[in-house]
């Protein structure tokens, strides 16, 4: 079972994980569940009528936009990295937040570094499953690694052009 740190009031911790990823091709396990977005597509009202929270997998090169309608009802959208240098989670990660007004948790899994804290931070990610072995003071510290920025995004941090006004 991979690592989650998580981001509450800015502080990065280690917390347990309610949710069981499952599979396509695995039984459904009890309890909370994240399941892919074929997999979520056939069984996921049935899921949700039964009380269950249930988040979804994307994988890189599926649309945000698939899940638009199901947004409210979804707990957990877990944004897969299939190696570090692939940035389309990023995109999906703010389509989330500022598109679509997600309240709920968007997770980094897959190939995850923590030198790419701070920037998936500032997309909107608030949980990590760690690809290596990093503690959560790791991550806290790249988190705060940059205190100034250039650009608006997600996390609604002010910009440095407009800190100097």
């Amino acid at each position: 079972m991979p690592t989650l740190i998580e981001l509450t009031d800015s502080l990065a911790r280690t917390a347990d994980d309610g949710f069981t990823h499952v599979a396509d091709d695995e039984d459904l396990a009890a309890g909370d569940v994240i399941l892919s977005l074929a997999r979520f597509e056939t069984e996921g009202d049935a899921l949700l009528s039964e009380g269950r929270r249930v988040g979804v997998r994307l994988r890189s090169d599926e649309e945000v936009e698939a899940l638009a309608y199901d947004l409210p009802r979804i707990s957990v959208v877990a944004l897969e990295f299939p190696k570090y240098r692939d940035g389309r989670a990023y995109t999906n990660a703010r389509l989330l937040r500022e598109r679509f007004g997600f309240k709920g948790q968007v997770r980094a899994v897959g190939e995850v570094l923590r030198e790419q804290a701070f920037f998936m931070l500032r997309c909107g990610f608030d949980a990590f499953e760690p690809a290596d072995a990093a503690s959560a003071n790791e991550w806290q510290a790249a988190l705060g690694r940059y205190r100034h920025v250039y650009q608006r995004a997600a996390d609604g941090r002010t910009p440095a052009f407009l800190e100097r006004e």
